[in-house]
């Protein structure tokens, strides 16, 4: 039977619980090894340490799936599997019928990802051992969630690191293209044949749901506030504007909010459901746009939102210009500064500031080559984003680059504060929800930071 040995001065980083093999920490392979073949990953000495799936094509050359002897990746081996992942999401996201299933590695099943969409299943198959027993999946599947249908998004480019073609298609059943589901109760429409990955990021849910407290408690600064006044008839505690007038809009106490890389507008629906007054929802993709909109009319909250399709850098920007001009202005009016300013020429586009601003934006850095022009990106975007913040507002801002380190995010956007003259108080940081756990020391499984951070001026 074949096997691979591993180098004598490599670091013990398969023994701290690793699952991933590099062709640099191989000494020999004996034997004739098929691709995708499971094989006992062995020491210099010959101790049996897992077994895992081969790939030579690819640097990460072993991905280990037991830590005891397997001969194949049978239909019970995913049944066993599959049904550990699903006690596991019964267990914490109990109150969902949608999730992440299958988190790859971190579920002991590199290389696969299974989303679940209501009765719909979402599989992404990633690597040549996975692609070698996508029959056994998919029975497996069928067998432990009973799904309707089982479609496949196996259409991203990774995939042909390992010599595979992308594909995408109907596996089982019948799925449709577009899937309702709830998430912290509200209605979200998936597009599960052409939506980003598998059609919704499930992995922040819980950090959503966290911006709840955002959302309310800026009555006041309209000069808003709660008072007991004769209305209709009868003593009532009511909202009352400065001219003393009863206040009937519902959301008087909401915040003004802008959400950038909205995506699906998941963001903007629980702004909304927590209170906002306002959201402002921009993606530079028209069908993503669509998307939000869609959402927001599933539920009701097209009266609170207005839609933006542009870049999310440039709008910032284009704010950020504009207020500075509109400061120019207001100082050289009260003559602080001398200026003479010519009011015949218009005020500039922009100069909308917001209680909150949410980034969420797609990975800027998707190698370690990449860091540095993303460490620019992530301080440009928050720098703009945090100047855009009313006073004692809040920035909430978030980056699924796994190569950017949480150290490294939190350093980049301390830069980005002293730079905007700004103090940011953290509030709250985060990672990924409970559908997407972590094997502690494999550093790959924390892409995720998410950080609510109130804004102040120095």
């Amino acid at each position: 039977m074949a096997a691979v040995f591993l180098h004598k001065k490599r670091k013990p980083r398969l023994e701290q619980g690793h699952p991933w093999v590099y062709k640099s920490e191989i000494e020999r392979v004996d034997g004739e090894v098929v691709p995708g073949q499971l094989v006992p990953v062995q020491t210099h000495l010959g101790q049996y340490l897992a077994t895992g799936y081969y790939n030579e094509a690819s640097q990460i050359t072993v991905r280990i799936v037991s830590y005891k002897p397997l001969e194949a990746m049978t239909t019970d081996f995913f049944v066993e599997r599959f049904t550990r992942c699903l006690q596991h999401r019964s267990r914490f996201v109990k109150e969902a019928k949608s999730y992440r299933l299958v988190y790859g590695e971190a579920d002991f099943l590199p290389g696969l990802i299974v989303d679940k969409f209501e009765d719909t299943l979402v599989v992404q198959i990633l690597t040549l051992g996975m692609d070698r027993c996508r029959e056994q999946i998919v029975d497996a599947l069928v067998q432990v969630v009973k799904p309707a249908g089982i479609y496949e998004r196996s259409d991203v480019s990774i995939r042909e690191l390992e010599g595979l073609e992308q594909t995408k298609g109907l596996l089982y059943g019948e799925c449709p293209k577009h899937v309702d589901i709830l998430e912290n109760g509200l209605r979200i429409r998936v597009d599960i044949e052409e939506g980003q990955k598998t059609g919704y990021f499930f992995d922040q849910r819980e950090n959503r749901a966290a911006i709840a407290p955002l959302m309310t408690g800026w009555g006041h600064r309209s000069g808003i506030e709660l008072r007991e006044v004769e209305h209709e008839g009868a003593m009532q505690t009511l909202p009352v504007n400065a001219n003393g007038k009863v206040v009937t809009f519902p959301f008087w106490d909401g915040a003004s909010v802008l959400e950038c890389f909205s995506h699906t507008g998941s963001f903007t629906l629980n702004a909304c459901k927590f209170g906002a007054k306002k959201v402002t929802c921009l993606d530079i993709s028209e069908h993503a746009i669509e998307s939000a909109r869609t959402n927001v009319g599933l539920n009701g909250f097209q009266d609170r939102v207005e839609f933006v399709v542009a870049d999310a850098f440039e709008y910032l920007r284009t704010q950020v210009r504009g207020l500075d001009e509109r400061k120019v202005r207001a100082n050289a009016g009260s003559g602080a500064q001398g200026k003479k300013i010519d009011t015949s020429k218009p005020v500039p586009e922009g100069g909308r500031t917001w209680d909150v601003v949410i980034l969420d934006p797609p990975a800027f850095a998707k190698t370690k080559s990449a860091v540095e022009g993303a460490c620019r990106g992530y301080k440009d975007i928050n720098l703009h984003g945090m100047k855009l913040v009313n006073e004692g507002g809040y920035l909430v801002t978030a980056s699924c680059s796994y190569h950017m380190h949480p150290e490294l995010f939190l350093e980049t956007i301390h830069a980005a504060a002293t730079d905007a003259g700004k103090i940011l108080r953290l509030v709250e940081f985060r990672g990924a929800g409970m559908d997407h756990p972590r094997i502690l020391g494999v550093d790959e499984g924390h892409y995720l930071k998410f950080a609510i951070f109130e804004v102040r001026s120095k």
